[in-house]
């Protein structure tokens, strides 16, 4: 699979599964509608007092699964930030094209937005026999 394969499939997908970790280590789990640029960075919305938003400002590792429909899924490892100003911007419009509605979130007290910079990707497709299973090497 090439990154341009990736982009397409992630990109099928509206709904991701993230995965951060507390302070204390327990793992914790939410769905997040996402949008993908064509880097490869995740954004997704939500709001400052969210248990992710807290967890990934102490820790921003995260894990995301992508796509869990017919046994074919992206598991996906990355670093979260919270960008400001022009990247935040360039970040937003790539959001609001997949969730327009999230301009009218901008108003809600709090709202954030979330990039994640995968740093490790695995594609599984178990609808073939033998399954196909792929690492993608990321920069």
């Amino acid at each position: 699979m090439k990154r341009d394969e990736l982009l397409w499939f992630l990109r099928r997908y509206k709904l991701a599964v993230q995965a951060t970790v507390t302070p204390d280590g327990a793992p914790q789990a939410a769905v997040v509608g996402f949008a993908v640029t064509d880097e490869l960075e995740i954004v997704f919305d939500t709001v400052e007092t969210t248990r992710k938003c807290f967890n990934l400002r102490t820790d921003p590792r995260i894990a995301l699964v992508i796509g869990w429909d017919d046994a074919v899924t992206a598991q996906i490892e990355g670093v979260a930030d919270f960008p400001t100003g022009s990247e935040l911007e360039r970040l937003q419009q790539c959001y609001f094209a997949a969730y327009p509605d999230g301009r009218d979130r901008l108003a809600w007290p709090g709202i954030t937005h979330v990039r994640v910079r995968p740093t490790w990707v695995r594609y599984s497709d178990f609808t073939q026999d033998p399954p196909h299973i792929v690492e993608l090497p990321l920069p």
